[in-house]
């Protein structure tokens, strides 16, 4: 079991100085990745349902702030060697997917291969009317996008012609170190745990029958040709904030997945010393 640090750029981390604090801390407590959250803008008032809270409100407000993902994870990978610099996830459609495919790989190539872009299609429709973006087929549009980033990561010259973006004889540099960047899908319904088997390199929900979604994500890998053993799995159990935590790392296990994503607010009240501990009762008792 690999053990990451989820919703890594908020509260006490969302600064500089404690996005600097948290990669040390959690690379030192032997935690293989951190994962951060994103929102372009925060519309108030909104009414789209967040589907991970029984209110359907995302928490805090906006006056909480929610770094860019690359900007904050550059910084903990100036003070790591290590850590994973992991997306978990961002909003892949409302990015284009050319600029993007640049900045990932300009984040790979400056840490020596350690990003990791976990993507997921959207909940909040008023950032996509902000943005401009259209709401409908955005499944399709990051899909598309997720081959457009590949395909420039991959080579020189390319050339593509889609149903969202179209280009002739395109080079992006730098490249990612070993040519590309893993894409986990995000998402906890039957479409984003099937999206993730067909094309996905991990899938991450973060929320459901984590058991039932990782065999849908296994199961449509091997129907389509591919290696489900390959599909890293990220997830979640709530027994991590139980009395037994140690039994919920097990359960993980048995559902198949390989990372336990710890959500970042279990350390904001003091991580000098709560991130250490859990580094000492879980990561190091757990971890392959």
């Amino acid at each position: 079991m690999k053990f990451g640090i989820a919703f890594a750029n908020t509260g006490p981390f969302a600064s500089g100085e404690g996005a600097r604090e948290l990669g040390r801390l959690a690379e030192q407590a032997g935690f293989d990745s951190v994962w951060t959250v994103e929102h372009v803008v925060y519309p108030e008032g909104y009414q789209s349902t967040y589907p991970y809270a029984p209110d359907g409100k995302m928490p805090g407000t906006g006056s909480n702030p929610i770094p860019d993902p690359m900007v904050w994870l550059a910084f903990v990978g100036a003070v790591t060697s290590e850590l994973t610099l992991a997306t978990g996830i961002s909003l892949l459609p409302e990015r284009h997917p050319i600029p993007y495919a640049k900045e990932v790989a300009t984040l790979d190539a400056m840490t020596g291969g350690r990003a990791h872009l976990g993507i997921g299609i959207g909940w909040l429709r008023e950032e996509f009317d902000a943005l401009g973006i259209p709401w409908e087929r955005r499944a399709a549009r990051t899909e598309e996008y997720m081959a457009v980033m590949r395909a420039l990561w991959a080579e020189d010259n390319v050339t593509f012609y889609g149903e969202f973006v179209s280009f002739s004889s395109m080079t992006s540099n730098p490249k990612p170190v070993s040519g590309s960047v893993p894409i986990t899908i995000g998402g906890h319904s039957r479409a984003a745990a099937e999206r993730a088997g067909r094309v996905g390199d991990g899938f991450f929900p973060a929320k459901g029958d984590m058991a039932e979604l990782v065999d849908i994500a296994r199961t449509t890998a091997a129907d389509h040709g591919r290696d489900p053993s390959a599909l890293d799995i990220t997830g979640v159990h709530a027994g991590i904030f139980g009395e037994d935590p140690a039994a919920a790392v097990e359960q993980a296990a048995a559902w198949g997945l390989d990372r336990l994503a710890i959500p970042s607010f279990l350390f904001f009240a003091d991580p000098a010393t709560t991130i250490p501990a859990m580094g000492e009762n879980l990561v190091a008792r757990f971890s392959d």
